[in-house]
């Protein structure tokens, strides 16, 4: 699902990897990855267990929660604090992927 929502933002240069939580935390510590997105049906136990554990918390965000959409504001706050592995509730997929993305691309245009 999140991949297919990255695939609709197709032509603005992003590469995506469906792969384990493991081994996207492992990608992102070697450089070979430069965020992760995860999803649960919570949006913040299983989506950001192993990275918070891996990465530490202060590189990861529950973006939403079951019930609880992403909002705008907090995902651009948590991609400007360097956050690069996201969480979201499985419900908030279609929602949460393009609002990282142009956050992203917001942020890094800036820099």
């Amino acid at each position: 699902q999140k991949s297919k929502a990255l695939g609709r933002l197709n032509g603005s240069g992003i590469e995506v990897a469906v792969t384990n939580d493991y081994q996207a935390a492992q990608a992102l510590k070697s450089g070979q990855a430069d965020y992760y997105f995860g999803a649960c049906a919570s949006g913040g136990g299983a989506s950001l267990g192993v990275l918070v554990g891996l990465l530490g918390y202060s590189k990861t965000a529950t973006v939403s929660r079951a019930g609880v959409p992403p909002k705008k504001e907090e995902v651009e706050k948590a991609v400007r604090e360097g956050r690069v592995a996201f969480g979201m509730a499985i419900d908030h997929v279609e929602q949460a992927v393009p609002m990282l993305v142009e956050a992203i691309k917001r942020y890094r245009s800036s820099q």
